[in-house]
C-alpha cells in the first residue's frame, strides 16, 4: 500500500501482534514520542490502511463450535441483494465471492448441528439464491 513508511509498518506489525497495545507502550517500543505514534495511528485509521481493532479466539473456545463453509449459486441479476442479506447473518463469520460452479462462500459457526441447520435452510431459501452445497469442518490442519 503507498502512502506508508517503515514507522508505519513497524506500528501495523505491533498492532497485529497485540491490538491493545497503548500508544505509551508502542511509542517505548518503537522509540519516537507518544504523539508521533498517535498521529500515525490517526492517520492510518483515516487513510482506512487500519480499518478495525479484532480480537483472536482461543481454539479451545472455537473447537466447541460446528464450522461449514456453504457454496452458494446465485442469480447473477440478484447477486448483490443476495450477499447483503447474507452479511446480516450474525453466524456468517465471512463471505467471499469466488468463481467456479459457485458464486459465493459463506463460512458460518454455530453452537450446535441443529442451530447451522436453521441458518444453512434460511441461506437456501433466499430469494436469488439457486443452489448451495455445505461442507462442516472436521478438524484444523493448519
Amino acid at each position: 500500500m503507498t502512502g506508508t513508511d517503515e514507522l508505519d509498518r513497524k506500528i501495523i506489525d505491533l498492532l497485529t501482534t497485540n491490538s491493545r497495545e497503548s500508544i505509551t507502550q508502542l511509542a517505548a517500543a518503537l522509540g519516537v514520542s507518544r504523539a508521533t505514534v498517535q498521529e500515525r495511528i490517526r492517520r492510518l485509521e483515516k487513510s482506512r490502511v487500519i480499518q478495525s481493532y479484532t480480537i483472536n479466539i482461543n481454539p479451545d473456545y472455537q473447537r466447541n463450535l460446528v464450522s461449514a463453509h456453504a457454496m452458494i449459486a446465485v442469480d447473477p441479476k440478484r447477486n448483490r441483494e443476495v450477499c447483503n442479506q447474507l452479511k446480516k447473518i450474525p453466524a456468517i463469520k465471512s463471505l467471499y465471492s469466488v468463481n467456479g460452479d459457485y458464486d459465493v462462500i459463506a463460512m458460518l459457526q454455530e453452537p450446535t448441528t441443529e442451530e447451522l441447520d436453521v441458518q444453512l435452510e434460511e441461506i437456501g431459501c433466499m430469494e436469488g439464491v439457486t443452489r448451495t452445497s455445505t461442507l462442516i469442518l472436521l478438524s484444523k490442519l493448519l
